[in-house]
């Protein structure tokens, strides 16, 4: 199965692959002014490869479901990241403010407290969203080196299995 595929089967196997990186030009025009955005294209973009393809060839079959494995994992990662992020950010800002004696001490104890604690919120909230950025760059990073991998490896016909991957379908 592996080494008698024909070149279409290996191209179409490969492009089960590739297809995850379509976010890469659209993120490009992105940055240059277009604001195009479609959410989970590295999930849908192999989705239809596989699925009118997968029939043609069991290679393209295991070849789609590997990418998709991966694809779906990857999105599973990203929204651990930010749920516990976002979790964190919750914990903090549900801490209860001190309390002063009634007066004006108290009067202007709280106005002192709440802007330190606004300042603090403030810091924690772009500390969080720092860590959002430096995560997902770092998955986008993962994928484009495993993705690469993958492609090249199911156009020689060679198995591939990518690493840190839940197998939601086998």
């Amino acid at each position: 199965m592996r080494e008698n595929n024909s070149q279409r089967v290996r191209i179409w196997a490969m492009l089960c692959h590739l297809s995850a990186l379509i976010w890469i030009p659209l993120v490009c025009l992105f940055l240059i002014g277009i604001p195009l955005y479609i959410p989970f294209l590295n999930i849908v973009a192999p989705l239809t490869v596989w699925h009118f393809k997968k029939k043609l060839n069991p290679w393209i079959d295991f070849q789609g479901r590997e990418s998709l494995n991966f694809q779906l994992s990857l999105a599973i990662y990203n929204l651990i990241i930010i749920l516990l992020l976002v979790l964190v950010f919750l914990i903090t800002c549900a801490i209860p403010a001190v309390s002063y004696p009634a007066g004006t001490l108290r009067a202007n104890a709280n106005a002192i407290a709440g802007a330190i604690r606004s300042h603090q919120i403030k810091t924690i909230f772009q500390a969080i969203i720092i860590i959002i950025a430096i995560a997902n760059y770092l998955i986008m990073m993962l994928q484009l080196i495993f993705v690469s991998i993958a492609a090249i490896k199911s156009y020689r016909g060679k198995y591939y299995r990518y690493p840190l991957t839940i197998r939601f379908l086998r």
